[in-house]
Parts: structure tokens; sequence; C-alpha cells
């Protein structure tokens, strides 16, 4: 694409002047809200038919195990595949495989089932959909990369990302209105019309040919991909800040035990503070599509990592709830700025015959560590009590963005316009 002038590179709507780009978001969009629906309604589904957290516990490993398990190879066939025809193949995977847990939940099929089938087949299906994952991340990480002009990425990424924490709020909202007033039916019904709505979206948009052809085998492809994310030192810290900073500073394991103990707010107050979070988010997010961050992007990321961690530890020493709100409101925004810099980071620094599987690197930086976060919260609440875990949490990510500051002094000062240049790169 041919660069944009002044005018348009400041215009806070520059990206959505451009229509793949308004396809993107619009398939990411729809596709997040029907997703995050159906976690909710095959949750509360699940947890009805078995009394079993363990068995709500099996969802989430049965859609992690593929996910991070062929990360990798999901971003080698990116690369070397035309990317709206896989996204029509991805999304057509899981609309049937969300058409089969339609078909078991129904009350003319269920009574015919036991409970010891229908979890099963649902399990089976949500596989299924970690495997779609696994091929999603890094064919829609290069569609974006070609959507936009480069001078719009952190434009670009300001509101997909901000579009996409949306779906985060509405997706689970309405997937528990729907489920609670109308029933599962009704709520796999929104759930597929929205997965077919992306699926339109992706049809009409243009092709992405491939532009990678692999001339050695997949072995030596994936270690290419990872020996680049290794030797490139800023993405690799990029990518680590976000890894730990979420790993060891993560509290939305613990907001159950807060409300309850700490607050005494109970399930009104419980919801109030996981929507707040996300509600900074996306209110930061809006207000980074006027006024970006990348003027000195690693800079800006160590003191939005530095802000999360301190907001994490008043957090954890605050006994007013409206205090508490501000502090996760204020966690959700520094999180978003976060976001906003490593997604812009990695598009520029990732050649565009290595985005498949970069990706698929980044992925399994990240797509696993909020499970893992919740794994260590839960695990260092019962050894050092709830409060001390959320202020060590909070300690330990100021230690690792202290640690990252000395590391990298030389890339404080690097505008966006250093990192894109074809001469750096390379040095980072």
């Amino acid at each position: 694409m041919d660069s944009v002038n002044t005018h348009i590179k400041h215009d806070p709507f520059a990206s959505l002047r451009f229509k793949d780009f308004r396809s993107y978001i619009g398939m990411n969009f729809f596709f997040t809200f029907a997703y995050q629906m159906q976690t909710i309604v095959i949750g509360f589904y699940i947890y009805q038919l078995t009394k079993s957290v363990f068995a709500l516990g099996m969802l989430g490993l049965s859609e992690a195990i593929p996910a991070v398990g062929i990360a990798l190879y999901g971003g080698y066939i990116a690369d070397k595949s035309e990317k709206r025809k896989m996204l029509l193949w991805i999304y057509t995977g899981v609309f049937l495989s969300s058409a089969v847990m339609y078909t078991v939940t129904l009350k003319s099929i269920g009574p015919y089932l036991h409970a010891g089938w229908i979890v099963p087949i649902i399990d089976g299906m949500i596989f299924c959909n970690g495997v779609a994952r696994a091929f999603f991340g890094p064919a829609t990480f290069t569609v974006y990369a070609h959507s936009i002009p480069k001078e719009l990425y952190p434009n670009g990424s300001t509101w997909t990302t901000s579009t996409k924490r949306l779906a985060y709020i509405l997706g689970p909202a309405t997937g528990g209105l729907v489920y609670g007033f109308a029933g599962i039916t009704a709520a796999f019904y929104v759930i597929l019309f929205f997965i077919v709505v992306a699926l339109i979206l992706v049809y009409f948009m243009k092709e992405y040919p491939a532009v990678y052809k692999p001339k050695e085998n997949i072995w030596f492809s994936l270690r290419e991909g990872i020996s680049f994310v290794f030797k490139t030192r800023m993405m690799l810290g990029a990518m680590s800040l976000d890894l730990f900073s979420v790993f060891f500073g993560g509290v939305v394991a613990l907001l159950p035990a807060f409300a309850n103990t700490i607050l005494k707010v109970g399930a009104e107050g419980l919801g109030i503070m996981r929507a707040i979070f996300s509600i900074g988010s996306v209110a930061t997010m809006l207000i980074m599509s006027r006024y970006s961050p990348m003027n000195r992007p690693w800079r800006n990321l160590l003191i939005a990592v530095t802000g999360f961690g301190i907001s994490i530890i008043c957090f954890g020493l605050s006994r007013n709830f409206y205090l508490t709100l501000f502090f996760l409101f204020s966690q959700g925004s520094f999180d978003s700025i976060s976001v906003i810099i490593r997604g812009s980071i990695m598009q520029l620094l990732t050649p565009d015959q290595m985005r498949g599987r970069v990706s698929a690197v980044s992925s399994m930086f990240i797509g696993s560590s909020n499970e893992l976060g919740d794994f260590e919260s839960g695990t260092a609440a019962s050894i050092l009590g709830l409060v001390p875990a959320v202020i060590f949490g909070g300690c330990v990510t100021l230690v690792v963005v202290t640690v990252t500051y000395f590391k990298t002094k030389n890339l404080l000062q690097l505008s966006i316009d250093d990192i894109d240049s074809s001469d750096i790169t390379g040095h980072l």
C-alpha cells in the first residue's frame, strides 16, 4: 500500500477508512462475541448437568491442549496458505462444532443422551475449537498486516483491541441473559447467527496469498520462526513482559474471594468488579485512538506495565469498594496501553513471510498466560494468604519491569519510525 499522508495518519478513524480493515474488525468482533457467549452458555449448561467443577475445568483443558500444542504448526500453515480461504475453513469448522453442541443440548435430543455421552461430545467439540484457535491467530495476524498501511498499525491496533474487548464484555453478558430468560436453544440461535455474520464478512474480503514458499522441511521452518523471535530483543522483551505481568499480576481468579471476604459486597459487587477492568480497557483504547502511545513505544510500554504492577499492589491493600473499583479500572487502562504497543511492535518487526510462525510463538507466550496466571494466583493465595499473594504478584511485576529496564536502556528513546526502519530491526 502507498504511504498515507500526514492528515490521515493522525486521523483517529484512519484505519476504518479501509474496506478490508472494516471487514477484519467486524469479523473479529462478531466471532469473539459469539465465542465468548458460547463459553458462558456451555459452562452454565455443563455445571447444571453435572454439578461438577472438574467438568468445567475439563472444558478449558480441552481447548487449551490443541490451541497451544499445535500453535507452531498453525503458524507454519498460515505462512504458506491463502489467508481468506483459511479463515473460511476455520469459521466453517467452528460453526459445525457449535451446531453439534446445539443439537445435543436440544430438549428433544437430550433425554435420549445420558450425561455420560453429552459431556464427552461437548468436550470433543471444544477440542475442535481449540484446533481452530491454533490456526485462527496466525491467519488473522497476517490479514491485519495487509489490511492497512504500516503507518496506521498503532491506530489499527487500538480499534482491533477495543472492539475485541467490547466483545469480551457484551458476549458473556448476552449469553447469560439469553440463557436465563429464553433457554439454551435460543442462546445457540444467537451464537450460530453471529458466527455466520463473521463468515460472510470474511467472504467479502480480498484474497491474501502466501508470500512464503518453504524450500526446507517443516522443522526447519518452525525453528526459523522461533529463532527470529528469540533474536529480536524488543519483540522477545514485549512478549516476556506480558507473560510475566499477567502470570504473577493477574487478580481475576481471586475477585470472588475479595468480594466475599475482604469487601463483603456479594455477587452484585463481584459482577461490577469483573466488568470494571474491561470498561477501563475499552475507555482507554478509545482515547488511544486519538492520542497514540507510539511516540516512544518501549518507554511507554515499561511505564504502562509499571502502572499495572502498582495498581495491583494498591488493589490488594484497598478495603474500600469504590477505591478498589478505581484500581481495577486503572489495571484495565494500563493493560490496554501495553496491548496496543505490543501489538504494534509485533506487526512492525515481523517480516511478511514469517507472520504466521511469529504469531504462533506469541500465542504460546501469551495465549496460556491467563490460565496459568489463575493457577498461580490460587496457589499463591493458598500458601501466602489472599492479600499477601496479590501484593507479591504486584511486586514481582515491578521487579520484572526493573530488570527489563536495565537490560533494554538503549531502546527507550526509539520512535516508531526507528523501529520500522530496516537497518535497526536486526539489532533490536
